[in-house]
């Protein structure tokens, strides 16, 4: 594997961490200005851009308050399927 193959799939890699970051910091709550709130902005700034647009085409599934958003899962399985390709 070439070297720029190499560091396409570490950042791939990289994003996945990021991505499950942000799933996993969605589940507690943030004090504003606290450290984790910086970390969780990042992780959102990092990661919106890709995810905000698969949103759009299939939205979060249910409603009340207890959508599920099938946006993550679907940028794993794709980035999972770049990864093996390469």
């Amino acid at each position: 594997m070439s070297l720029v193959l190499m560091v396409v799939v570490r950042l791939l890699e990289i994003y996945e961490l990021l991505l499950l970051a942000r799933i996993l910091m969605s589940y507690f709550p943030l004090a504003p200005g606290s450290s984790m709130a910086g970390i969780y902005s990042f992780t959102y700034r990092a990661t919106e851009p890709v995810l905000a647009p698969i949103r759009r085409l299939i939205p979060p599934i249910g409603g009340a308050g207890m959508a599920i958003d099938l946006s993550p899962m679907i940028v794993f399985f794709v980035i999972g399927l770049l990864i093996s390709r390469l």
